[in-house]
């Protein structure tokens, strides 16, 4: 099937940066950091305590009263950020009916809070105490549901749960949706697991950072990298079909979603990972050379042999310092679904202001890596189009391409 062209029409942030797009953008540009020590519960006890928590985020502020006892806070940030994407967009609901518009999220661990949440009632009310939390397709298809349910829709929808990539795998899916015939879709991810129940599987999962020094404690391809720090957040696009978009004279046509692929890594240790063929495949789709790519928004587990693999990855794809490399995720933390979802948004934004916002904290590369790595202050660049790349727990790939509207 051929992919529709899907254009970027509305952006909604829910970040540890910053509530809402431009207040987001403005940190990223300043390269604001906001890995801290955790606050939403007492990580005394933990060997890992530094997190990038979402501050201020007020859900009766963005949301009514009556939805806040029937969700958590991831999906609260969701539905809030939604609102603001389709806020941007100006879709005129009365000019597309509500089986034309698809809702595809992803989700790795809100469930979390939720079902620590219910397990506390189990816990103080007893065995006949009946948890929502019981059907484990609950968590990951919250997001979606509420969303749908909240606007009114009645399209195709779906939920993607490949960790880190499955943000990026959310967009791709629903890019999918429109040429199969919707003419709007929402999707991205929010993601957020900040409760001991989630701390307990992120130190027992590995590869998280021990380190208690918040600007030392996540360095994505430096020579220092011991691991990566949680975050949560992300952020909710609107995506609708060329045609359309380009009949709204009002409409901010951001970008075009103009490349997507996917992989697995083979359990073979032999053959190579799956990273530089989703590469490949999402410039092939994109109908796009590598010089064709003016900046590559990085995975950045910093994981030392993760991050090998991804330098020889962008090195094997672009050449030795072809191509500008960020991460601007080095202020966040790693949000997991919602790290690809927020990359995306952030290379729009880039290709907005022709600005590539900078990689903090990291200051000597690793031996042999050769990345163009855009360090400490952004770069004023004119940008094209963007390579997003996200990995997930389990050997999950997934590529984007971001390109200006035509």
């Amino acid at each position: 099937m051929t992919a529709a062209r899907a254009i970027v029409t509305g952006i909604g942030v829910v970040a540890p940066t910053g509530i809402g797009t431009e207040a987001y953008w403005s940190a990223v540009l300043r390269g604001e950091r906001a890995i801290r020590p955790v606050t939403r519960f007492d990580a005394s006890g933990y060997w890992a305590r530094l997190a990038g928590e979402v501050p201020g985020f007020a859900a009766e502020e963005h949301l009514e009263r009556r939805l806040l006892p029937q969700t958590d806070h991831m999906t609260r940030m969701a539905l809030a950020a939604s609102d603001w994407a389709l806020r941007e967009a100006g879709i005129d609901r009365d000019a597309i009916s509500d089986d034309e518009i698809a809702v595809v999220t992803a989700a790795t661990g809100g469930g979390y809070e939720f079902g620590q949440r219910e397990l506390e009632k189990l816990w103080q009310q007893g065995p006949e105490f009946v948890s929502a939390y019981q059907s484990f397709a609950w968590f990951y298809a919250v997001n979606t549901g509420q969303i749908s349910i909240r606007h009114g829709t009645r399209g195709p929808g779906a939920v993607i749960a490949n960790e880190q990539a499955g943000g990026l795998d959310a967009i791709g899916t629903a890019r999918r949706h429109l040429a199969r015939g919707a003419r709007v879709a929402v999707t991205g991810a929010v993601d957020s697991s900040m409760c001991p129940w989630a701390w307990v599987a992120h130190q027992a999962s590995g590869g998280l950072s021990g380190s208690t020094d918040p600007d030392r404690a996540y360095l994505p391809f430096d020579v220092e990298a011991r691991g990566y720090v949680p975050g949560e957040g992300g952020a909710i696009l609107v995506l609708e079909s060329a045609a359309p978009a380009a009949e709204r004279t009002d409409a901010t046509r951001h970008v075009e979603v103009a490349g997507y692929a996917t992989t697995f890594d083979p359990r073979d240790p032999d053959r190579p990972p799956g990273l530089r063929r989703a590469t490949e495949s999402a410039l092939a789709d994109a109908g796009a050379e590598p010089d064709d790519i003016d900046v590559v928004f990085a995975d950045a587990a910093g994981v030392p042999e993760l991050d090998r693999v991804e330098a020889d990855t962008i090195r094997g794809v672009f050449g030795p310092r072809g191509v500008p490399v960020t991460a601007p995720k080095t202020m966040t933390g790693r949000l997991f679904a919602g790290g690809g979802a927020l990359d995306v948004a952030t290379a729009v934004l880039t290709i907005r202001s022709g600005v590539i916002p900078p990689t903090v904290n990291v200051r000597a590369q690793a031996p042999g890596y050769d990345l163009d790595l855009v360090c400490d202050s952004p770069r004023r660049a004119p940008v094209r189009a963007a390579l997003v790349l996200g990995r997930g727990r389990g050997g999950f790939n997934a590529a984007v391409v971001v390109r200006a509207a035509r």
